[in-house]
């Protein structure tokens, strides 16, 4: 009875590839830090260079990022607004519903929330897991995104990846068991400094999906210096009332 108990755990990873379909593709920490300033500054850079031409934050607005951010606001003018709106406006685009839908198959979704969505580490492996795929009509798939339907806009600095299909065997039949990616062609950054780069651009969804999460920590912070304040005063007086009890 024991042997199979050890038997069935061991294989359990291979019966819930066979279960399903397929694999799943192992998520990499983010390791984002909503207080790194630089890091979310850079992060909205490259949304407004990269992806703010399909995607909208229109439930973000400008003002409000370069207030938390720290970007005084006639710098965010100048850096983050490419069109002809107003610094107190959402974070959107001109691209038509029709036209969107004509290229894309669909409108390309609103990231605001992405990121609490998804999850960080869903995201920082999703930018970096796409490889080229002549079948599909962008050239490109993505590893955690089967048959994703955008192209690799961040392929300018990652560089083109392959795909090498990892098979197992499971009762007599090849399974698909994993995705190994190399790089084909290298792109502006080398692959630390891509990282770093995709981790900024998380960092920034993290911070757009729950602005007010910077607020808390700060206050968060304040209150517990005022209860390290406040515990050295209870006990000086707890002191104080049980020297008279003894």
């Amino acid at each position: 009875m024991k042997k199979l108990i050890i038997t069935f755990f061991a294989l359990l990873p291979s019966l819930a590839v066979a279960a399903g379909g397929g694999f799943s593709y192992p998520l990499e920490k983010a390791n984002i830090d909503l207080h790194d300033k630089a890091s979310l500054q850079r992060g909205a850079a490259l949304f407004v260079n990269y992806c703010l031409g399909c995607h909208q934050m229109q439930y973000q607005r400008y003002q409000r990022t370069a207030e938390d951010l720290g970007i005084p606001v006639d710098i965010a003018k100048d850096n983050l607004i490419f069109s002809d709106q107003k610094v107190g406006e959402q974070i959107t685009n001109a691209m038509e519903k029709e036209d969107s839908a004509k290229w894309f198959g669909k409108q390309p979704p609103d990231l605001t929330l992405v990121s609490r969505v998804r999850g960080d580490d869903w995201v920082y492996t999703y930018l970096k897991t796409f490889y080229v795929d002549p079948n599909k009509t962008f050239k490109v798939n993505n590893a955690v995104f089967k048959d994703v339907g955008m192209p690799h806009v961040l392929e300018p600095l990652q560089g083109t990846q392959e795909a090498e299909m990892v098979y197992e065997t499971l009762h007599g039949e090849k399974v698909l068991s994993g995705i190994k990616l190399t790089q084909k062609e290298p792109g502006a950054l080398n692959p630390e400094e891509y990282d770093q780069a995709v981790r900024d651009l998380v960092n920034f969804l993290a911070y757009v999906g729950e602005p007010s999460k910077l607020e808390s920590h700060r206050i968060g912070t304040w209150v517990l210096v005022f209860l390290a304040v406040f515990f050295v005063f209870i006990y000086l007086l707890k002191k104080e009332y049980w020297r008279e009890v003894h």
